[in-house]
């Protein structure tokens, strides 16, 4: 009977290690800006394809990052520099990244004109236009000095390369279509761009990766409308929010694990070793704010107008512990709808050119995370917050000082 108890108790604790290892894993996004530094990418007639999967990269990583408190977000790059093409796969596979999403702009021949935007999964591709376009991209590589050992004799303007892809086995093929999917519903419809679907292509640096990933084409900078909208403060900031959205619908449908709801994201600068010749100054990128814009909301509008939380009580000294439960961020102003707060009132604050909106207010916990739990259904992000004196605090310290002051009390 004691060793019954014994193994039982083993087994318990075996468990717990698993499910706490489990609630403190973050689900790990890397994002990838396609090109830099001496590579510009596609060429517009004023800008460069360089420039904008930068500004729309970033833009898409502030709103994981305002948004998801479980989420990592490592970026392959957040300036102006040259990172090869398997540099930028090791950063994924290295920090054992869940999803991989890389960030391009579309390009034609002098002449040609095309609108819309469209996401691709590494495969054949099944038309030549497909083809043309993983061309350009993985032309990149000519760039590297070692391409040919590397790459394994692997020459990008050369259809005979491409052969190899029509016999890979994708074993996160189905995740990476159901991305791509995603992407295009959410960004077109935030964007209001046209839909030029889901396609397929031999891109490298998805080979390159082994988690399920998608390469967006984001529009047409040789087309001059497209160009005006792809530098746009607007564009740049719908495009970021459209394939935000996409992330939500992907981790909602394929990320099981427990995550610990208050666990506020910790900003890290990710370290990313340029290979730009010393002698060689990247330029200098200017990285696009969200502005505030109005766009389709996360939610259904109502006639809710959500109040901006009183001056008075951000400028207060008092030293008692709040706790809120923040449901989103947003670079725009939103409404609300009542039926999604049951009966709660939403307020917001402004940080880091985020609009970010709370329900609830209360110095105890508890209360505060049964608020939680009600409202996450609908805003299934949502996560706690604690503030002191008008001043954001971390979470779990404010936990445990409201845990240690209960039980004295009691």
């Amino acid at each position: 009977m004691k060793k019954n108890r014994i193994l039982v108790l083993i087994w318990v604790t075996m468990v717990f290690a698993v499910v706490s290892m489990a609630a403190n894993k973050k689900f790990t996004l890397v994002i990838d800006a396609g090109h830099g530094g001496h590579d510009a990418g596609a060429l517009g007639s004023f800008s460069k394809e360089k420039n904008i999967n930068l500004n729309v990269a970033l833009a898409f990583g502030r709103y994981v990052e305002n948004n998801c408190p479980d989420v990592k977000v490592i970026y392959t790059r957040k300036t102006d520099v040259f990172i090869p093409l398997h540099t930028r796969a090791d950063i994924a596979n290295r920090n054992k990244a869940d999803l991989f999403v890389s960030i391009h702009t579309n390009a034609l021949p002098r002449g040609r004109i095309a609108r819309g935007l469209e996401t691709y999964t590494l495969g054949m591709h099944r038309a030549g236009s497909n083809l043309e376009v993983a061309k350009r991209e993985n032309s990149v590589i000519l760039i590297e000095k070692d391409y040919k050992q590397r790459y394994e004799g692997f020459d990008p303007n050369s259809s005979e390369s491409y052969i190899m892809f029509e016999f890979m086995q994708d074993k996160n093929m189905a995740q990476s279509v159901e991305l791509a999917k995603f992407v295009q519903k959410r960004v077109c419809a935030a964007a209001r761009r046209p839909d030029k679907g889901v396609k397929q292509a031999g891109f490298l640096v998805l080979r390159e990766t082994s988690m399920p990933s998608c390469l967006i084409e984001l529009g047409f900078i040789t087309t001059s409308d497209e160009e005006q909208m792809l530098n746009s403060k607007d564009g740049i900031d719908r495009l970021g929010y459209g394939i935000y959205q996409a992330f939500l619908d992907y981790k909602r449908k394929y990320d099981g694990r427990i995550t610990v709801p208050y666990q506020a994201e910790q900003k890290e600068d990710i370290n990313i070793p340029s290979v730009v010749p010393q002698e060689e100054q990247p330029e200098t990128v200017k990285t696009t704010v969200p502005v505030k814009i109005q766009k389709e909301p996360a939610v259904p509008p109502v006639n809710v107008e959500v109040v901006k939380e009183e001056q008075a009580q951000v400028q207060s000294q008092d030293s008692t512990l709040i706790f809120k439960v923040q449901i989103m961020a947003s670079a725009s102003r939103k409404r609300i709808g009542k039926s999604k707060l049951y009966g709660q009132e939403a307020k917001y604050y402004e940080e880091g050119g985020f609009y970010k909106y709370t329900v609830g207010e209360s110095e105890d916990y508890d209360e505060i995370a049964k608020i939680r739990e009600r409202l996450v259904g609908n805003f299934p992000e949502a996560f706690v917050i604690a503030f002191r004196g008008g001043q954001k605090v971390d979470t779990r310290t404010a936990i445990r000082e409201f845990r240690s002051n209960k039980k004295t009390k009691e």
